[in-house]
């Protein structure tokens, strides 16, 4: 779903900026960056710590200055008032936050036209659940992850899909990714590629012990249950990096969708396939180049 921006009604834009904690690089480029951004509008706060409370916050856009994990807090940070993001890559990789600073001076002026849409993507909601009752919840925009730590051995996890058991893998562990989470752990577990505006989750088991199993594609509008039938003392439920919980033997893992979407500035001339050529090398090509 795509939507024009700056719906506020506001003559200048109001915008907050955020960026990685202790990055020199980071604070160089705010630094740069500010005296543009401010010229054209209202910078309501400077988050360098990722302490900023958006609760009942109306900005109109959030500047994340770092790499995917910056956005990835930034999303965790907005929690259920999810403000657009507009991502300029002060780090590596830089799959979301696709713009170098020298292209967000280029393209800040028709940012603040308004002009632009924004993209919404797809959120989970993980929580664990005890005795029926709930120990914990997050939000995440990339993945919740079963992962089995020491002492290492294959884990048998049981998938229930709107409460009917759907399978039972034996595997080191489990994915259940976003669109816009395909591209991370899910790709290195050997799954696919979704295009970020899908409205479904992948399920990859990481390293099966049979063939059988494989990655599948289903409907976002699903709930997944999960329970680890043999846990190790370290076994874990993961969000976006982040431990939910150490799991035990009868605990549920619930996954889906979450109410929030995670809201990102379209800019013009970025898309999933350019950037899957350009940021993960998938060149079409297996010859060298003359």
């Amino acid at each position: 779903m795509s939507e024009p921006w700056l719906q506020s009604g506001r003559k200048r834009p109001e915008v907050v900026i955020m960026g990685v904690p202790g990055r020199e690089h980071v604070r160089q480029e705010l630094e740069r960056l500010r005296p543009a951004i401010a010229a054209r509008a209202d910078i309501a706060a400077i988050d360098l710590e990722f302490a900023y409370d958006f609760t009942g916050k109306d900005h109109d856009l959030v500047i994340v200055l770092g790499g995917d994990g910056s956005i990835l807090q930034a999303a965790r940070q907005m929690s259920e008032n999810q403000i657009p993001v507009l991502g300029v890559n002060c780090g590596r990789l830089g799959f979301l936050a696709a713009l170098s600073p020298n292209k967000f001076l280029d393209v800040w002026p028709e940012v603040c036209c308004g002009g632009f849409e924004i993209v919404d993507h797809l959120m989970l909601r993980a929580s664990l659940l005890r005795d029926g009752q709930v120990l914990g919840t997050h939000l995440g925009l990339n993945e919740a992850a079963i992962l089995g730590g020491p002492p290492y051995r294959i884990m048998g996890i049981d998938m229930y899909v709107d409460g009917l058991l759907a399978t039972t893998y034996q595997c080191d562990g489990l994915i259940i990714s976003t669109p816009v989470g395909s591209t991370a752990h899910n790709l290195s577990a050997g799954g696919p590629i979704l295009h970020k505006t899908l409205d479904a989750f992948v399920i990859s088991p990481i390293s099966p012990h049979t063939l059988t199993y494989r990655p599948v594609v289903d409907s976002a509008e699903r709930t997944f249950e999960l329970t680890v039938t043999n846990p190790n003392e370290s076994t874990s439920i993961v969000v976006d990096g982040r431990v939910l919980g150490t799991i035990e033997a009868g605990d549920r893992v619930q996954v889906r969708r979450a109410k929030p979407v995670f809201k990102m500035l379209h800019v013009p001339g970025q898309n999933d396939y350019r950037t899957l050529r350009e940021k993960l090398g998938w060149g079409g090509n297996t010859l060298p180049k003359k």
